[in-house]
């Protein structure tokens, strides 16, 4: 779980204009930063099942709002895999 501070800092990273809190970029980039964090915890838990099937979620969720991204803006699309360091 993202704490209040971390979340605000990924937004204002990603975010198109002062009061942007739901578009797909910043979407996308919140679920990476926590996809991240949760990989991490199961470095140091393999066994808990629990926490990678919400990471399977977590995958599937940015994998649909990038799918989203590249249909409706793909310059953004573009600019949003680069900055996060993504494959396709």
């Amino acid at each position: 779980m993202l704490s209040s501070r971390t979340k605000k800092k990924v937004i204002s990273e990603t975010q198109k204009h002062a009061t942007d809190t739901g578009s797909a970029e910043v979407q996308v980039s919140l679920v990476s930063r926590q996809i991240d964090e949760l990989a991490s915890h199961l470095k140091h838990h393999p066994k808990d099942d629990s926490s990678r099937r919400g990471l399977l979620k977590m995958v599937s969720k940015r994998r649909k709002l990038l799918n989203y991204l590249a249909a409706h803006s793909p310059s953004s699309y573009q600019k949003t895999i680069k900055k996060l360091g993504l494959k396709k």
